[in-house]
């Protein structure tokens, strides 16, 4: 891909996530509360940049990819972003199912949470993404490993949108995690998607890290999805299978350990983290300061 080719999607991306948030923000569905929730400072913040960076990221998607690639990457930013949205506006909150155990545990008792909507619905786009989308290095020869194939690659899709939720518990840190992980990928075949996160992490950042916006599962899932389809689209299979190891490992890890608190106590992701983030002690300004949001 050409340097064009591979500046194309993100801008694109980042123009299309500001062009959708400024609409979302002139006249938001149901009205500007329907998309107000508590951050972890208490202050009211906007769920409005989920389904602005979920557009970002399916329109940058779009261009500078081939047929199969593309269609495999909108797959996924649609399946990601449509089901996380049903979780962002519909989730029970009066039975506080939580995690992906938990949810899978409902399915298993026949009871059917957002969250458990949302597992199936993504685990579905993922599948058809995996088969759709032509793999780093090449498919298998024979159908067995081609099947198995596809299922570890759809596995990897839905598990990047997953994490990449669990990321998003600061301001800033599922977007700069998201832009860490698509950097090295810009030079695959799955750079066209890797850039399209790249332009639209980077339009909406700065009122995430303002405490004004949040991701969502919406943005999170869609941006999660569409960085798992990249790794599949221009990763060699050791490599995939490596990605996916890591991917399962921290989903499991993340249902008894607190990924803030193992941030908070290394220095390192600690000064990541809080970069471009308002100090703890620092007065919240607009937004965030309880003041209205924009409607």
């Amino acid at each position: 891909m050409s340097a064009p080719r591979r500046l194309l999607p993100a801008v694109v991306a980042g123009v299309a996530t500001a062009v959708v948030r400024g609409g979302l923000d002139w006249q938001p569905p149901g009205g500007a509360a329907t998309w107000t929730r508590t951050n972890h400072r208490g202050e009211p913040v906007s769920l409005l940049e989920g389904p602005a960076v979920a557009a970002g990221v399916l329109a940058g998607a779009l261009v500078g990819g081939g047929a199969r690639a593309t269609l495999a990457t909108a797959v996924a930013a649609l399946g990601g972003g449509a089901f996380g949205l049903v979780d962002d506006l519909r989730e029970d909150s009066a039975t506080r199912t939580k995690g992906l155990r938990g949810h899978l545990g409902a399915l298993a008792r026949g009871r059917v949470t957002t969250g458990g909507l949302k597992v199936l619905g993504i685990g579905a786009s993922a599948l058809v993404a995996a088969a759709v989308a032509p793999p780093g290095g090449g498919a298998a020869s024979k159908p067995l490993a081609r099947t198995a194939d596809t299922l570890a690659s759809a596995a990897l899709v839905a598990g990047a949108a997953n994490l990449l939720n669990l990321l998003d518990l600061r301001p800033g840190r599922a977007l700069k995690a998201a832009s860490l992980a698509a950097a090295p990928l810009v030079g695959t075949a799955g750079g066209a998607a890797a850039c399209a996160v790249l332009g639209a992490a980077s339009t909406a950042v700065e009122a995430d890290l303002a405490e004004t916006d949040m991701l969502g599962d919406a943005g999170a899932n869609a941006v999660g999805a569409v960085l798992g389809t990249a790794v599949v689209l221009g990763a060699p299979r050791p490599v995939r299978l490596a990605v996916l190891g890591v991917v399962v490992a921290l989903t499991l890890v993340s249902e008894r350990v607190s990924f803030t608190r193992v941030i908070e106590r290394t220095p390192v992701l600690r000064e990541v983290d809080a970069w471009g983030r308002r100090p703890v002690s620092s007065p919240a300004t607009g937004a965030a300061a309880g003041g209205p949001l924009p409607s």
